[in-house]
């Protein structure tokens, strides 16, 4: 519970933060939230339910904060130090192959992660399965 109240707390920040003036509430039901993937996009923020089941690319988002939320599973993430490898993949991404000098979190059930924008970022271990909740703040 207590982490939920922390995600709300996050999620209205970033659309707090983001927001230009009063927008009308967005209400997602659970049924579309356990399915996962998209679940609201708005030039301000994405809100999204992702799942992952093997290690990922090193990711840095130019103008995009990440939050995410650990719904179920486990991973071993890194965040900080310096990419490697990378390249850009679209406007405002880039992504790599490794991460030197960065700092490794267990993450698990329950725990939130804040990537601020132009930090490195890596799922590097997925051992079984980890579905995470992600707010993407996107500066203008």
């Amino acid at each position: 519970m207590k982490g939920l109240l922390l995600l709300a707390t996050l999620l209205t920040t970033a659309v707090l933060f983001g927001a230009a003036g009063p927008t009308p509430a967005t209400y997602v039901d659970h049924d579309k939230v356990m399915k996962g993937g998209s679940l609201v996009t708005d030039p301000a923020y994405t809100v999204t339910v992702n799942s992952r089941n093997m290690a990922g690319q090193v990711e840095v988002h130019e103008k995009e904060t990440d939050i995410f939320y650990v719904m179920e599973g486990e991973a071993t993430f890194v965040t900080g130090g310096t990419m490697i490898g990378g390249k850009v993949s679209r406007a405002g991404q880039m992504l790599g192959t490794d991460i030197q000098g960065g700092e490794t979190h267990h993450l698990t059930k329950g725990d939130v992660v804040v990537i601020p924008a132009g930090t490195p970022h890596w799922f590097k271990q997925v051992p079984q399965a980890v579905k995470y909740f992600t707010v993407k703040s996107i500066k203008p």
